[in-house]
Formats: C-alpha cells, structure tokens, sequence
C-alpha cells in the first residue's frame, strides 16, 4: 500500500511555470514507477508524463515534451513535474500515480495508487 500526495497547483498566466510535488508514504518508494496523469473537464484521463523507478527512462505525451520535465527523489519519497510554458489547454487536475514495476506506461489502468489531484489552471 502507499499514499500519494499531490501540491503545488495553482493559478497561473499562459507562458508562466508551476512545479507540482508528489509525496509517497506507505512503502518503499523505488518500488514503483510513477507517472502524472491529468484530467480536464468532460475529457478522458489523459497521461502527461512518466519516470522508471529509479529515474533513468522518462516519457511524455506529444503534448507536453519539450515543455514538462518529471523527476524524483527516491531518498525523499517525492516525484516532480516541472511544467514550463504552460498554456490554457494544460489547464487540468493532476493526478500522480504509482506502479508496482519497473517499466512506466501511458495507460492508466495499469497504475496501482492515485493521488487526490491538484488542480492547475492557466488563464489566456
């Protein structure tokens, strides 16, 4: 079992910066590949970004490469994502999510634990 803990949303003007944490507690943290996951109103959960378990693979969606950088630090339990240039359409809640296994993955049902979310809105 483990729990995830999502802050650092906000509101933020188009162009601007926002760095989201995800804190894990439960069970040994470089157990798990992890990944954030958005989610806007009326859409599918959409994933944004993953890290392997001990950091040396990331992958984003098309949407958010070159602009998104997720990391972690297994000593603090935590993942980030770095989010730059951010535009209206990133405008979402963020779900950090957690996966017994090595290998990270685009699809959602394959992630074990969920956060609650923050939300991030970004004003045009």
């Amino acid at each position: 079992q483990v729990q995830l803990v999502e802050s650092g949303g906000g509101l933020v003007a188009a162009g601007g910066s926002l760095r989201l944490s995800c804190a894990a507690s439960g069970r040994t943290f470089s157990t798990f590949a992890m990944a954030w996951f958005r989610q806007a109103p009326g859409q599918e959960r959409e994933f944004a970004a993953g890290i392997s378990r001990y950091g040396g693979k990331t992958i984003y969606a098309d949407s958010v490469k070159g602009r998104f950088t997720i990391s972690r630090d297994n000593a603090k339990n935590t993942v980030y994502l770095q989010m730059n240039s951010l535009q209206p359409e990133d405008t979402a809640v963020y779900l950090c999510a957690a996966r017994t296994a090595e290998t990270v993955v685009r699809i959602f049902g394959m992630y074990n634990y969920w956060g609650q979310g923050t939300q991030v809105t970004v004003s045009s």
